[in-house]
């Protein structure tokens, strides 16, 4: 089922429009694509809730406005710079027989079964936390999920490995071998490792420092004659 969202159409436009607006707890906004530009407004409480909604982001939302229902895609939105505000919003409608680029989030599975991890101690970086794709809007995934279950240490999992749903498609810069996982000794084990290395060495050349010492050490002169 759709997301759904409620938006109002707005007659006036421009900076001092749009801070009036948001005195009265509404989000300015606009709706493009297939036809005119709309200008609207949202309730920002509903609004924010929303965004904090993963599947908001990558997912074919019905909106609602003045009554009227289109199936449309969140393509911006501006924050306040250090309130928790939504200062601007914008949608794009979707055309059902058009394909469209949309960024899903990546969900990474079996990383607690990782060969790399369970025996080999290593801990998952996540090169990519999310993936642009081209499909058609009823073949848009709300996420797409990585299988980190054979990786071993030392090893990456890469784009081309990653099992898309039918009809969609790796789209923009990604490229098959780039990597969007990769299990790793941790670098405090690396450091700890070094450490435990050079503890011997330097306690076996301690003795060899002294007796060098020693024999650089020039010969007491002889006392002289009274």
């Amino acid at each position: 089922m759709a997301i759904e969202i409620s938006a109002t159409t707005r007659k006036t436009q421009g900076t001092g429009a749009s801070r009036r607006l948001r005195k009265t707890n509404r989000v300015p906004g606009i709706v493009y694509g297939a036809g005119e530009a709309t200008l609207i407004d949202i309730d920002h409480n509903t609004l924010y809730y929303a965004l904090r909604n993963e599947a908001f982001h990558a997912s074919i939302l019905s909106m609602d406005l003045d009554g009227k229902k289109q199936a449309v895609l969140l393509r911006d939105f501006q924050m306040h710079p250090f309130r928790q505000q939504v200062q601007h919003i914008d949608f794009q409608r979707v055309d059902a027989k058009k394909k469209i680029n949309m960024k899903v989030p990546l969900h990474f599975i079996n990383a607690d079964i990782a060969p790399g991890v369970k025996e080999g101690g290593g801990i998952i970086s996540h090169v990519l936390n999310d993936l642009l794709i081209s499909c058609l809007p009823a073949d848009l995934p709300a996420s797409i999920q990585v299988d980190l279950a054979t990786l071993s240490l030392g090893h990456s999992v890469h784009v081309s490995d990653i099992k898309l749903p039918k009809g969609v498609a790796v789209a923009g810069h990604h490229h098959a071998g780039d990597a969007v996982a990769t299990v790793q000794i941790p670098r405090g084990a690396i450091e700890a490792a070094a450490t435990e290395v050079a503890a011997p060495a330097a306690t076996a050349a301690a003795p060899a420092a002294d007796a060098k010492a020693a024999d650089a050490k020039p010969a007491a002169k002889p006392a002289a004659k009274k």
